[in-house]
């Protein structure tokens, strides 16, 4: 029997091999209602991107992200240009499959200016372009980016942006590769807005002979780390979703059903063991907010 709180939880896409509606039919058989996709699974289809969004729609699954690489903020004169129509193109793709969510990993292009300016400009001028498709912008700062390499960077520049639909993607596989410790990473999650949190990733770390892998929550060497984490989370009032987001060489060869029925395990261990004892007591999340207003 699924736990209520399996609702609360997606699988991506990139997690499964196979074609797309082989994904679809294993996220379903799974019991997850949710699934996040990725460009490539309706631009790669065989019967065309019409197909593809009708496989989607026809599942019964909620899009709750789609995810893609634009490379947008921070480019100049032609390169804007082109990156512009580049974003455009996403956010109706976005669209076409009823999702709300467009995540958006920080840029890899090195721009001419270090400063946050141009940054936060093409960030105010795609958030703007998504409010009349209903599309909440969910930036993600990562490693491979070139200014912004972290969630902490990232929001700072959501928060000098300053736009009602534009918000945060905190992967917590990030989090627990940084240097920091278990306890400044929680000290800095304080800082965040729950309401400004779009989405939350979440991948577990394996370490390997030569290097860490990308595991699900509950099968890495961090399992208590990341308890914490989303414990945390919770108490501070976020409500949003989570998405389980795992991609290593094992799960590209294993089938797709293998590879959701881990997920399940996963986001029932989550719900169950991790989420059901972190109710904050009465109170609490306003009085917390309320602490933190404070000057």
């Amino acid at each position: 029997m699924n736990s209520a709180n399996i609702n609360d939880f997606a699988v991506e896409s990139v997690s499964l091999a196979g074609a797309l509606q082989s994904k679809l039919d294993a996220v379903c058989a799974a019991g997850f209602a949710q699934i996040t996709l990725c460009a490539q699974d309706l631009v790669q289809h065989p019967d065309g991107v019409p197909a593809a969004i009708a496989a989607v729609l026809a599942s019964g699954l909620r899009v709750s992200g789609f995810q893609t690489t634009v490379d947008f903020e921070g480019a100049t004169g032609p390169l804007h240009a082109y990156k512009l129509d580049v974003a455009k193109a996403m956010l109706s793709l976005c669209k076409s499959v009823q999702c709300r969510v467009l995540i958006l990993p920080s840029s890899t292009l090195t721009p001419r200016s270090s400063n946050t300016a141009a940054l936060v400009r093409d960030l105010r001028q795609l958030a703007m372009l998504a409010i009349p498709m209903g599309i909440k912008v969910a930036y993600q700062g990562w490693l491979g980016g070139s200014l912004v390499k972290d969630y902490l960077q990232a929001w700072d520049v959501v928060c000098e942006t300053d736009m009602s639909n534009l918000g945060l993607c905190l992967d917590s596989y990030d989090l627990l590769a940084s240097t920091t410790t278990q306890a400044e990473r929680i000290e800095d999650l304080d800082m965040l807005d729950p309401e400004k949190l779009f989405l939350v990733r979440l991948a577990d770390s394996l370490n390997g002979p030569t290097s860490a892998w990308r595991v699900f929550p509950g099968d890495g060497d961090h399992s208590d780390a990341l308890a914490e984490m989303v414990s945390t989370l919770h108490t501070l009032g976020y409500r949003g979703d989570y998405s389980l987001s795992v991609y290593n060489d094992d799960c590209a060869v294993m089938p797709p059903e293998s590879v959701a029925q881990r997920a399940k395990a996963s986001a029932l261990w989550l719900g169950r063991d991790v989420l059901q004892r972190s109710v904050p007591l009465p109170n609490q999340i306003r009085l917390h907010r309320a602490a933190r207003a404070s000057p």
